[in-house]
């Protein structure tokens, strides 16, 4: 049996961290989570997690881009998939960034409110999860 996949949720909203974490550690994910850009970088390159979530707006408006291109320049995280969540960031094309526009280089963006369904859907894709871990997202909720 392999080892569990581990998720870094970085972003300061208490019930939204607690909701993903939920959701993750419920299909068999290690979650670790930081309420900061700055301790969410330190906590990544210490452990190293297969897959990071991250948020935009924090304690400055835009401190999950910076923290997503220093993650780019670091040695050690360069390849680690991360995923974007942000309320900024919405399907229609009023604020869609394509990961492949090279200055967010991030490999998802996904919007707030999100769909679990779809969100686990893609973690599994990034870091080569089985479905078969854990248990199943059901619903169609958001959080």
């Amino acid at each position: 049996m392999s080892e569990p996949k581990k998720v870094l949720i970085i972003d300061d909203d208490p019930d939204f961290v607690s909701a993903i974490g939920m959701l993750f550690e419920s299909a068999g994910y290690v979650v670790q989570s930081a309420a900061s850009g700055r301790e969410g970088l330190q906590l990544a390159k210490m452990t190293q997690p297969d897959l990071i979530l991250l948020d935009v707006m924090m304690t400055e408006r835009t401190e999950g881009f910076f923290v997503l291109q220093e993650m780019r320049r670091s040695p050690t995280l360069s390849r680690t998939p991360v995923i974007v969540i942000s309320s900024i960031y919405t399907e229609e094309p009023v604020f869609r960034v394509s990961p492949e526009a090279g200055w967010l280089p991030a490999n998802l963006f996904l919007a707030k409110p999100v769909d679990p369904a779809r969100l686990l859907e893609e973690a599994r894709r990034l870091t080569g999860q089985s479905e078969t871990v854990g248990a199943q997202a059901g619903g169609r909720e958001r959080l």
